[in-house]
């Protein structure tokens, strides 16, 4: 019971420090993250254990992520032999006039394999993937479709229904966290060399350089794929997978209001099931923009990375998996920079000095605000005058709910 309560406080903490935030911050609709949209499934890869799962069950249309599926069905078929890298597949007439993203590929013209699943990889093509659907369909992509589905039915993906190789909008689409997770999952144990494609973030296809969308594998260590998607019916999507001291993290989430803000939100998801896997805290560190609050924790961002290699899947190979993690820097005893951070919202002003303080240790300005929430009164404690990097050290530091905010946010 002790334990339950410090959790009920924590909760009731954190959403307090979101809703004295929204003061300053913009409109709510603007902010996916808890929307109706909203789903998010955290595991380790490793185990199957489950780490984080928020409506994880609950249908939702997994737009571009459906290729996941489109590119488990080419590595299985390439497994039994039945297709190969240097497959020639015929565009239709369909496949051509799917909508962008595309290549552009035309109707009578042909693709090879490899350069159609390169496609989906990075630019997301979906005349590429209808191509390949209906090759490996016999010319139909609803036939595609129905394949698709019965082979997420034997990956215990129960939930999951597919109408189409792209994730181009059908109402009848549906999948959830929990299932695009298992697909991720089986990507990384049955086919663990052409996997490998997923981490390609360019390459040539006929003389110009295709350029991929997942901007993790630049930005978070250990960031090794899937795959990003979006449709309006379900905001900015993410399956993404890291690897770290042998420990591979995989998280998915839907619904973001941008690709920034999901992203960041990824990246926060997989810091938590890294740290769990660590025995480190779990500090419920946010961070706040102009476009509302949303969960970060520590995400580090990726060094500079030599000049990448040519890997045998072709493209541009980023080497990241199981890139060492730096720890977060000591903030100097400073005032300069103009982030802050905020530690926690108080009914009486001397707890919120207490806490400001302690915060401070590590520098800053404390600020101490007493502010109106829903009707009711708050101390509000920050640390103000900090850089980012100080901002994030602090609240790597602090026990209990910790916000970071920009300095748009304040």
């Amino acid at each position: 019971m002790p334990h339950h309560g410090l959790a009920v406080c924590r909760v009731i903490a954190f959403a307090l420090l979101a809703a004295i935030l929204s003061i300053a911050a913009a409109p709510a609709a603007r902010a996916q993250i808890g929307s109706d949209r909203y789903a998010a499934f955290v595991m380790d890869a490793n185990s199957g254990e489950e780490i984080v799962s928020i409506a994880a069950d609950e249908p939702r249309y997994p737009a571009s992520l459906t290729k996941m599926m489109t590119l488990y069905m080419a590595f299985d078929a390439m497994a039994r032999g039945r297709l190969s890298p240097n497959t020639r597949i015929r565009v239709s007439r369909n496949a051509a006039a799917q909508p962008p993203s595309k290549l552009g590929l035309r109707a009578g013209s042909t693709i090879s394999a490899r350069d159609a699943i390169l496609a989906m990889v990075t630019k997301s093509a979906n005349d590429a993937a209808a191509a390949l659907g209906e090759h490996l369909a016999g010319g139909s992509e609803a036939a595609f479709g129905r394949m698709m589905t019965t082979k997420a039915r034997a990956l215990g993906m129960s939930r999951t229904t597919f109408r189409n190789a792209s994730g181009l909008p059908n109402p009848q689409q549906k999948t959830t966290a929990r299932d695009m997770a298992r697909l991720s999952q089986a990507l990384v144990g049955d086919f663990p060399d052409r996997y490998a494609y997923f981490s390609v973030q360019s390459f040539a296809f006929n003389g110009q350089t295709v350029r991929g969308h997942n901007r993790l594998l630049d930005n978070y260590p250990g960031a090794d794929g899937i795959k990003t998607g979006f449709i309006n019916a379900s905001g900015f999507n993410l399956a993404a997978s890291a690897m770290r001291d042998g420990v591979r993290m995989i998280a998915v989430v839907f619904g973001g209001a941008s690709s920034w803000e999901r992203d960041s939100h990824v990246m926060a998801l997989l810091d938590r099931g890294f740290a769990e896997r660590r025995g480190l805290p779990n500090t419920d560190m946010m961070m706040a923009s102009r476009r509302g609050p949303s969960l970060i924790a520590s995400a580090n961002a990726a060094p500079v990375m030599p000049e990448p290699r040519r890997a045998e899947t072709g493209g541009s190979v980023r080497r990241v998996v199981s890139r060492p993690v730096p720890p977060p820097r000591p903030a100097a005893r400073s005032s300069a920079g103009n982030w802050a951070v905020q530690v926690g919202a108080f009914a009486e002003r001397g707890p919120a000095q207490a806490a400001a303080r302690k915060a401070a240790a590590r520098g800053g300005r404390v600020e101490v605000e007493r502010v109106r929430v829903k009707g009711s009164l708050f101390w509000r404690a920050r640390v103000t005058g900090i850089s980012p990097a100080a901002a994030r050290a602090t609240c790597s530091a602090t026990r209990g709910p910790c916000m970071v905010l920009s300095p748009g946010a304040q």
